[in-house]
Formats: C-alpha cells, structure tokens, sequence
C-alpha cells in the first residue's frame, strides 16, 4: 500500500465509518508519509468502542396504574407496550409509570414515565416542553377575585411573546448564564428569552386560584414551562443525542438518542439544562410577583416543581415526563411540598413523600388524559361548546384568555380525579397535606380563534 496517497476510501477499506476527523488523518498521514504500521498506530485513535445493541435483559419497570375502563384498558397497554421497549435502550438501569401515564407515540417515552439512565441525558425523554412547572404563592387573606382579577392582568396566554412595549425586565445574572452557555448563547435565544417572560403558552398550561383547606388562605398557582428558549434547547439537544447514537447505538430509536453526560457536550448541555430551569422559575416568579405588587399585599409563602424535566443522583439520570419529584433529593430549592393538578374543578394536592422501588421517588404530575383532544371533541357532538362549558365549570370563575372555549381543557378531558387519587395512594405516590379549594382559572382557550393579544403597559 502506497501510504503516501491514501483517501477516504482507504480509511472506509480499513473499516472506519466516514466522519469529520477523516480529513485531517488523510492529511496528516499523506504529509508525513506514514508507514503502513505508523499509518495504523495513529489511526488507533480514532477507532470508536463496539455499538452498543438493544439490552435482551432489561431492567425492572415498575406499572403503577390499573385500567378502569375499556378506553383506559387500550391506553394502558400502549404505554407499558412502549415502556418495555424503551427499556432496552443500553442505558435505562430502572423505569417506572404513573398513573396519569397516557401514550404520545409508538417509540416515544409516554406522558406520566419515568427513566433512569447511566452517565446519560435522553433529550426525548424530557420533551420539548423542557421544565414543565408549577408554582404556588399563598397571598393571605385576600379575595380570590382580586387575585384572579390581577393574575389575568399580570399574566399572557397564547402563541409567541411580548411586545417591546409590554415586556417583563431580563435579569442581567440570566444573561449572562445564557451568554456563557454553548447551547444558549446566540441572539436569538436570547431574544425568546426575553420576550417570553410573563407568558404561559397555550395547551393545559393554567393560572389556577383557590383556597388552601388548611389556612383558608388565597392561593395562585401558575403551570407552564420554559416556552421558546426550552423548545429551541430541545432540537438541539436532539441533533446532539443523535450524532452520538449513530455511533455508539444505532439500533436504538431515533426518539431515545442520548448524550453521554461524561462527554464534553453532556456537561454542558447539563449546565443549559440548569439554566433553562432557572429561567422558567423566574417566568414565573414575575407573574405572581405583578400580583403582589398590583395589589399591594404581602406574599406569605411560595414554593415551585418541575415534573418535566431530568434529575441527577451521583451518576444516575432520572426523566420525568410528566412526573412529580417527591423525593426532595431531586430539588434544589424545596421546602418539601410538591404540587399536583387534577383538573380546573378540582382540588390541587399539596403533597410530599419518598422513594420506594416503585415510584423512583416520583408521584404523577396530573390527571392525565384517556383519549385525544380531538375524540373527546367528538365526544361532546350534539351540544355546543357553550352547554358543556356551562355543565363542567358552574359556580367556578373559569376564563379563556382568547375568549374562546376550549372544549379540550374542560374536566371531562381528563382522567377521573378520584381515580388518581385512589391508585396514587394504593402505589404509595405521595402523601396529600393539603388542597388548594378552586375558585377559578384562566387558560389560553382555543386558539385556532387567535384575536389580537391585549397590550398592556410595559412592566419592571
């Protein structure tokens, strides 16, 4: 062999995939005129470690949810069904599902799962709706109107961000966590950054105002995630995961890409990760604080969770998707209290709790859901979205920021509350200390009506 003239199929004759190093080792090895056995000691390292195969033998994945009906029957096969393939997925050391769990595709992680990897970050396993959260501010002895009344005031639902003219401040200490971060750092990310403070997006994402059973107390609490800078982390956490899983596992599923976290671009993607999280506080940190400050009253206490995100234990991943963190181990910043949703005329449970081998130290995140947006719709035919709205909410202060109903948000859309209840306490998935009592609530509606936005004035 003519070392001197090698070429890119000499290097895929020696059995090495095409990559981006090829050009430099042909230049290298042409330059030099490397031997045959120096050609081949420098090529030892670019050889990659074996790919790693689907696990014949997967770990445990613990089912906490029991089927109640003929459509729950369906939905609960899926979700196991594709847990258990998951699970094969060399990484996954554990698994676990809720009993919110609802399927969101035939090789994606479902809605309502938990996975633990090793020194490793599945972005699919967090979604695009990265820090999916909810907060809780307890404003005294106030009206639940008044709080509602500036809640609806303070807060923005719908598609995009705010204008110029109706922003809420960027805290500089956040720019410059997203200025010094590889997968945050260009203008556009911080533009969403900035123009997406004080907006909750659209979907199941709520301001709910209640009263807590045990004080009496008013209470606000805010569920969204962290809107456009998660979703754009998101993607590119994707076209990372999966530039590494065509080489170490090609036999895994696009959708269960991983980014090994001993890797340089897992520790940072680990660290946009914690800024994201940050951001998303402070989303919704500025609402309930417009509150406070549009009405003049003193906070008493707050506290927040994420339920759609990754947690780390020594060198082990936890994914939630759609998962409550009740082992305060997972949280930072927890005063141990977590907080759970049923649906708009219900109850929110004020919960705490600890791991077993079942839950994984998780709890469910909501209600979950038995059937589409769009059967349940069907559902509903024969009476206008007027006459169901009024059936499910009568007496509760409901409010569609568009000023359109969205059929697909209303109770009956959702998993029976008492049977969460029950199958949370049956699986031992927390333990309720409280419910937030609810006097009303504001979700984006159907936004397929999309009107103009209000402008409102500029806030700091």
């Amino acid at each position: 062999m003519e070392t001197s003239k090698i070429n890119g199929n000499t290097l895929i004759e020696l059995g090495y995939k095409p990559d981006s190093w090829f050009k430099i080792a042909i230049a290298h090895i042409n330059e030099n005129d490397l031997s045959e056995k120096e050609m081949h000691e420098y090529l030892e390292q670019y050889k990659s470690e074996p790919s790693l195969e689907l696990l014949e033998n997967p770990a445990n994945l613990a089912v906490n949810i029991k089927a109640e009906n003929e459509i729950e029957e369906d939905n609960v096969s899926r979700v196991v069904f594709t847990m258990n393939e998951i699970m094969k997925t060399p990484t996954i050391v554990a698994g676990s599902i809720m009993p919110d769990a609802c399927p969101t595709g035939p090789r994606s992680m479902p809605v309502g799962g938990i996975l633990a990897a090793n020194n490793a970050i599945h972005p699919g396993f967090h979604s695009a709706d990265i820090c999916c959260s909810l907060m809780l501010t307890d404003y005294g002895n106030i009206s639940p109107k008044e709080i509602l009344d500036a809640g609806h005031r303070a807060t923005h639902f719908g598609p995009g961000g705010r204008s110029r003219e109706d922003h809420y401040e960027f805290p500089s200490d956040l720019m410059e966590a997203f200025a010094s971060n590889y997968f945050m750092q260009d203008k556009d990310m911080i533009n969403l950054a900035r123009t997406n403070l004080g907006t909750q997006g659209d979907g199941n994402h709520f301001m709910f105002v209640g009263k807590s059973k045990n004080t009496g107390n008013t209470v606000m609490v805010t569920h969204h995630g962290s809107r456009g800078p998660g979703a754009r982390l998101f993607k590119r956490g994707m076209k990372i995961a999966e530039k590494y899983r065509r080489t170490l596992s090609p036999s895994t599923a696009k959708e269960n890409a991983w980014i090994p976290y001993d890797s340089e671009e897992g520790k940072l993607y680990w660290e946009a990760l914690q800024i994201i999280r940050k951001w998303t506080k402070y989303n919704h940190s500025v609402i309930h604080d417009e509150v406070a400050k549009t009405l003049d009253v003193e906070i008493q206490e707050r506290f927040w969770n994420e339920h759609n995100f990754v947690f780390k234990d020594k060198d082990i991943f936890y994914h939630a998707k759609g998962a409550t963190p009740i082992d305060d181990k997972y949280l930072p910043d927890t005063n141990g209290l977590k907080i759970i949703p049923l649906n708009m005329a219900e109850p929110i449970l004020i919960v705490n709790g600890e791991t077993t081998d079942l839950n994984l130290g998780f709890a469910p995140h909501g209600a979950g859901r038995n059937m589409s947006r769009t059967q349940h719709r069907r559902s509903k035919e024969g009476k206008t979205y007027e006459e169901v709205f009024f059936e499910e909410t009568k007496g509760l202060d409901v409010r569609f920021y568009s000023g359109k109903i969205d059929i697909s948000e209303l109770p009956s859309a959702y998993k029976n509350a008492n049977t969460v209840r029950a199958q949370m306490k049956e699986f031992k998935l927390g333990n309720v200390v409280d419910e937030i009592v609810p006097y009303g609530s504001i979700m984006a509606g159907d936004i397929g009506y999309r009107g103009k936005w209000r402008r409102r004035r500029k806030k700091s």
